[in-house]
């Protein structure tokens, strides 16, 4: 019997996993120019922290989450998504004290789980990248947070990629839009899908994020949550648009943009590409301001913001855009061995090669030499080092510099005390290399 994998995940193989390291790669060096620290939290959860923290009414809760009941009788499930969980292990680590950071600065990196339609950009095990700051209801804290995402693509090396926002106030401003909301949506009560009836006096915004097309042109007269802000929640708002202005960071105003979870509140953002490798106007990355959300999972009156970045997409991004993926794992040796004979030698060599911090590879299958300096090419090696019987029997080995062709006889004691000394004089002068080999005992 073969065994394949489970619907909705895939193998990331040697080859694709390069991109997935770069990504990785560039992210943890911006979050660190940022000072914001990984934060790793568990793979399951308790069922409820998602369906307080989420929201029972949004589509992950209600319909996408893989729950279950485990040996101990316990409701858990699947994280699917990252923000609870860290906001979770922030109060029960009480990480609000005196003696941590304020604003406090995290970023996550792993697998989620939603069970939905397997589609390109995502699958039933997806993985994000996300950021979350927690104590800070400066606006400068939400762009910041905002440039940080954008910075990050830039980074990446993409180019078709725009920055969306929207606000949805405070509680004030939210309760005020909701009534307007449900007033202009109940005369089409009829026309609007199930899932919009349901949520109509749940949850009325999420209608606006409907994908069901009748809900869309009934939407598109709907009042703008922008008209109903309170001094504050504009004030805050513009605030932002000054700030992001100021920056020379250009954006869009989406009056209808809500974001699908329910702990959003005052400003949200959406990165979006138009690159050809999606058909249409796809999200990247989304985010925004979720005060209440550290109270609602059991902790001190906080304020917080963050976003979450697909990476499933953003590898559908990077190829649409041709974006170049400098090789990371570049092979500084590689080590020809000729006959039986030289087996433990050239073990010995890599071994060696290896522990002065160099990467080294030979050959396992005895081939031919032209075999093995045309692997020793596919793996771009800087250096060849070829060892035959009559090398072995003089402790010598051929040294070759791969890009200029030049060729030196080293002696097997310099490779093994001072091959460091070696591998750095080829590289950078051979007068100085010939007279270091050249000199006398």
């Amino acid at each position: 019997m073969a065994f394949q994998k489970p619907k909705g995940t895939v193998d990331i193989l040697p080859g694709v996993s390069k991109k997935w390291q770069y990504v990785e790669e560039i992210s943890r060096m911006v979050m660190g120019d940022y000072q914001f620290h990984e934060m790793r939290t568990p793979i399951f959860e308790s069922y409820e922290l998602f369906s307080r923290g989420v929201g029972e009414t949004s589509d992950i809760v209600s319909k996408e989450m893989y729950d279950f009941m485990d040996k101990g009788d316990r409701r858990l499930a699947l994280r699917p998504e990252g923000t609870a969980a860290i906001v979770r292990a922030y109060v029960e680590n009480k990480l609000f004290g005196p003696e941590h950071s304020n604003p406090y600065k995290v970023y996550y990196m792993g697998p989620m789980f939603r069970y939905e339609r397997p589609q390109g950009g995502r699958q039933r095990q997806f993985h994000q990248l996300g950021v979350e700051v927690f104590g800070s209801n400066n606006p400068a804290t939400d762009v910041e947070t905002m440039a940080l995402a954008m910075d990050l693509f830039h980074q990446f090396g993409l180019k078709e990629f725009k920055l969306v926002i929207n606000s949805l106030g405070d509680k004030t401003s939210r309760d005020a839009y909701r009534a307007a909301l449900i007033a202009y949506l109940e005369p089409h009560f009829d026309e609007l899908s199930h899932d919009s009836q349901v949520r109509l006096h749940k949850n009325p915004l999420r209608v606006l994020d409907s994908k069901d097309k009748k809900d869309n042109e009934i939407v598109k007269n709907a009042p703008s949550i922008l008209d109903f802000l309170n001094e504050e929640s504009s004030n805050h708002f513009e605030t932002v648009k000054t700030m992001l202005e100021a920056l020379e960071i250009p954006f869009e105003l989406d009056h209808k943009m809500v974001r699908g979870l329910d702990y959003y509140n005052h400003t949200i953002f959406e990165i979006m590409s138009d690159a050809d490798g999606f058909g249409s106007l796809t999200t990247l990355c989304a985010g925004g301001r979720y005060n209440g959300l550290v109270e609602e999972i059991g902790g001190p009156e906080t304020p917080g913001f963050g976003f979450g970045m697909g990476l499933e997409r953003l590898m559908i991004a990077l190829d649409s855009e041709n974006v170049e993926i400098p090789e990371l794992n570049e092979l500084d040796v590689y080590v020809v061995g000729l006959g039986d004979e030289t087996n433990i030698e050239t073990l010995k060599l890599v071994q060696n090669i290896r522990e002065f911090g160099f990467s080294a590879e030979r050959d396992y299958l005895n081939r031919k030499a032209k075999a093995q300096f045309k692997t020793a090419a596919k793996l771009n090696a800087k250096v060849v080092l070829t060892v035959g019987e009559s090398e072995l029997e003089n402790q010598v080995v051929n040294f070759k510099v791969m890009k200029t062709g030049k060729q030196e006889t080293v002696s097997m004691k310099e490779i093994y005390q001072n091959f460091d000394k070696v591998f750095n004089l080829q590289t950078t002068d051979m007068t100085a290399f010939n007279d270091f080999f050249n000199k006398e005992d």
